[in-house]
């Protein structure tokens, strides 16, 4: 394939901050008594926030504070992340990378747009990338491809010459249904075989990332 554009997940992804938002959704749900699994956290991984709601209220049952919990969920977050999102390793110099190969790059994110422009802005990042994209933007979150539709459109591209970066199961999902291919970098949920299928391929860190792309 050729290869004229690049589109990456922000959670998990750029940012270590997978662990955080499940911490943080856990102090909120434990200052109502409720407690959060892994098992059920990791069904959320790189959903928007609507869907995530709307999934921890149908399992834990519709007396669940949602509105209460997620307004503390920010608080916490917000507090983790101060003053900057850690990132992953290998990014900055992939970032370099794809500079200098001139693929234009955009970000398209479960989060909203403003959290992703924050976040980007707050480790001197926003101005790498030529478009954002965020789950408020979009009727269908992962694992829809409406964000990567989005995010090419935006990048004036074509969708079946975008490489997408994604470290979730419903990101890769999303990817092939935009007909992108998509290299998954795993981070809290080890890939099924659904996702090794459907990814060009599946490495252990960013720095890898270069490597395969020649082999595209």
């Amino acid at each position: 394939m050729t290869v004229t554009a690049v589109v990456f997940d922000m959670d998990g992804l750029m940012f270590d901050t997978e662990r955080l938002a499940r911490d943080a959704w856990r102090r909120a749900m434990a200052e109502h008594d409720y407690t959060l699994s892994d098992d059920l956290y990791l069904t959320v991984v790189g959903r928007t926030l609507e869907d995530t709601c709307r999934l921890f209220v149908e399992t834990l049952g519709p007396a669940l504070p949602i509105a209460d919990i997620e307004a503390a969920r920010v608080r916490y977050l917000g507090e983790m992340l101060e003053p900057g999102a850690p990132l992953k390793p290998g990014l900055p110099a992939l970032l370099d990378g794809f500079d200098d190969l001139g693929l234009p790059m955009a970000v398209a994110s479960s989060t909203a747009r403003g959290e992703v422009e924050r976040r980007l802005a707050g480790v001197g990042l926003r101005e790498r990338f030529r478009a954002t994209v965020g789950g408020d933007e979009v009727t269908h979150g992962k694992p829809a491809p409406d964000l990567f539709l989005l995010a090419a459109e935006r990048l004036g591209a074509a969708s079946d010459q975008c490489l997408v970066l994604e470290d979730s199961e419903a990101g890769v999902q999303a990817a092939a249904s935009a007909g992108m291919t998509t290299v998954m970098v795993p981070d809290l949920v080890p890939p099924s075989q659904a996702a090794i299928s459907r990814a060009a391929a599946v490495v252990p860190s960013l720095s890898h990332v270069l490597g395969v792309l020649s082999g595209l």
